[in-house]
């Protein structure tokens, strides 16, 4: 969500802000310029609450003007979220709003509301240590997947490898002390050895 008063609602950005992607307009729904919307975060009520503004950043070839949309509301129905945007008052200027990929702005020092939760940023640039506090590498990237998130470790000798976000794979993140720790197994971060011949 971007709170009332935050760089989301027409405020400029802070220097230190990150914008992410929080969803993609879909197709109409109704005549009234509902909206699907394509969920591309974890915090969905919070970041399509009543009164957000978000970025609205057009498909490639598109002729819409939009450059920003504020949510007059939102609701589920059949696990899709529907939301109702003041700029899309009919069907016809919810059918050209399709593909509009949505951002939200998030103020440096914003944590997701679940402390197990994370935004990328924040993991990228992590030292990643294995249990026993040997340096495997840094985190490159976090991959959105559709079962699972994967961390990207970049090693020491250049190699990436791509680590299942999961509790039991990545036990701890101590953002304070810019680490992570990943539960290795050969040949998840540390290559598998190589028989003898």
């Amino acid at each position: 969500m971007v709170p009332a008063g935050s760089p989301g609602e027409g405020a400029a950005p802070g220097p230190d802000d990150i914008e992410v992607v929080v969803g993609r307009v879909g197709r109409p729904h109704g005549l009234r310029g509902e909206v699907t919307v394509e969920v591309r975060t974890d915090e969905p009520g919070r970041r399509f609450a009543g009164g957000t503004v978000l970025r609205a950043e057009p498909p490639r070839g598109s002729a819409s003007p939009l450059r920003a949309l504020r949510v007059a509301g939102s609701r589920w129905h059949s696990g899709t979220l529907l939301v109702r945007f003041e700029e899309l008052p009919d069907r016809d200027a919810a059918e050209a709003a399709r593909g509009i990929v949505l951002f939200a702005t998030v103020a440096a020092g914003d944590s997701p509301e679940d402390p197990d939760e994370f935004y990328a940023h924040q993991l990228v640039g992590l030292a990643a240590y294995d249990e026993h506090g040997t340096l495997l590498g840094e985190v490159s990237s976090l991959v959105r997947g559709g079962a699972q998130d994967l961390l990207t470790v970049l090693t020491p000798d250049g190699r990436e490898a791509l680590v299942p976000f999961v509790k039991a794979l990545v036990p701890e993140v101590d953002l304070a002390a810019g680490r992570v720790v990943v539960a290795d197994r050969p040949g998840l971060v540390t290559p598998l050895e190589e028989p003898d011949a």
